[in-house]
């Protein structure tokens, strides 16, 4: 168990430490919003480019945000696996209507509304790869594949997070 500021998470790392997974418990935590941007930029530190950290990030804030402002459950938990070149984020919640998940796209675009219920889904669109709903046996969980490499620098993680760029070690892995 990882012991963050602002709650719990499971950590483990897989195949020689090129995949890595992170449970983030969601349930009773007062600012989950901090704790996945956290976990996300722990995560992926020295294993992706900072813009899509950055992206990667945004796509967890909206799901999570999502689950808190659409659900009766708000989030239950946020499972994240980060292999070489791809990040997979899962964000489960407690209710079962799969359906109620879906972009809306305003009628009028050219008006400035400031309504902003469905239009996280179109920027988690815009910034994954794909995304989907899976029912699980606890409700539901929308997941979300994002790219790590950014196609103008193509940096892929590296096969030894232990090092850093420079070679010097970096944080030690938690379990």
């Amino acid at each position: 168990m990882f012991h963050s500021q602002t709650g719990h998470v499971t950590r483990h790392d897989f195949a020689d430490e090129r995949v890595h997974h992170r449970w983030v418990n969601l349930r009773n935590v007062e600012e989950p919003l901090v704790l996945i941007r956290e976990q996300v930029r722990d995560a992926l530190d020295r294993r992706a480019v900072g813009s899509r950290v950055d992206d990667t990030a945004i796509v967890a804030t909206e799901l999570v945000t999502n689950a808190l402002r659409h659900t009766r459950s708000g989030p239950t938990g946020m499972a994240m696996d980060v292999y070489e070149d791809t990040a997979v984020l899962w964000v489960h919640d407690g209710d079962q209507d799969v359906g109620a998940v879906r972009p809306s796209v305003p009628s009028d675009t050219s008006s400035l509304d400031p309504k902003e219920d469905g239009r996280g889904l179109l920027l988690v669109a815009a910034l994954t790869t794909r995304w989907l709903v899976w029912p699980t046996s606890e409700g539901k969980a929308v997941a979300a594949e994002i790219d790590l490499m950014d196609g103008a620098t193509a940096v892929p993680a590296p096969r030894n997070p232990e090092l850093s760029a420079e070679g010097s070690p970096g944080r030690p892995t938690g379990t």
